[in-house]
């Protein structure tokens, strides 16, 4: 069993930048993918962005690609989201969450925005942004 807490949400004006970050329970965290997704109130919960076990690949939904960054320490069992440039559409209430490797390792990538691929999520963090 693997638990996955965020933090590092919080209000910020249009044009600022957050560092979330997902700190899991697990010692073996580099045995999983991971991933960060969204969700605003009245819509269906959206893919933000996702790493691979080891860190050394990474995938952007096309809205946040060049703003965001997702980065993995597994030496510290923690994933983190730097947004930066933000503006009021990425408010939202953004989740971690961890999925066993091998259900990505050799799959195609698009599975990697699935959030029924992933096995853990955390409680999700509110990130408001202002104009």
């Amino acid at each position: 069993q693997v638990q996955l807490v965020e933090s590092g949400g919080g209000l910020v004006q249009a044009g600022g930048s957050l560092r979330l970050s997902c700190a899991a329970s697990e010692r073996t965290f580099s045995s999983y993918a991971m991933g960060w997704f969204r969700q605003a109130p009245g819509k269906e919960r959206e893919f933000v962005a996702a790493i691979n076990s080891s860190g050394g690949t990474t995938y952007y939904a096309d809205s946040v690609k060049g703003r965001f960054t997702i980065s993995r320490d597994n030496a510290k069992n923690t994933a983190y989201l730097q947004m930066n440039s933000l503006n009021v559409e990425d408010t939202a209430v953004y989740y971690c969450a961890a999925g066993f490797a091998d259900t990505f390792r050799f799959a195609a990538s698009k599975i990697r925005r699935d959030p029924g691929r992933y096995d853990y999520w955390g409680q999700g963090t509110q990130v408001t942004v202002s104009s």
